[in-house]
């Protein structure tokens, strides 16, 4: 096993820990966790990159870390707005 892959196996607790915080608890500390588990994706994404050795995929991490924040603030307009 590379190091890559011990990495990106090392980042899916947190990932697991956040897609449960993001399920449970105040609307302000769901948000923060959709937000950290949206940065462990990116990084993983980045990770596995390098475990494939294809450099073209480091356009999805991109396009995850573009499109996070805004997903975010939508998550926060559909939580103040319906429930």
């Amino acid at each position: 096993m590379s190091a890559w892959i011990g990495a990106a196996l090392a980042m899916l607790p947190p990932l697991l820990l956040a897609v449960i915080a993001a399920g449970r608890g105040p609307a302000s500390k769901r948000l923060a966790a959709v937000q950290m588990a949206s940065a462990v994706s990116v990084l993983i994404a980045v990770v596995l990159t390098f475990v494939d050795d294809q450099s073209s995929s480091i356009d999805l991490a991109l396009a995850l870390a573009l499109l996070s924040l805004p997903a975010v603030l939508l998550f926060a307009v559909f939580e103040e707005r319906w429930i």
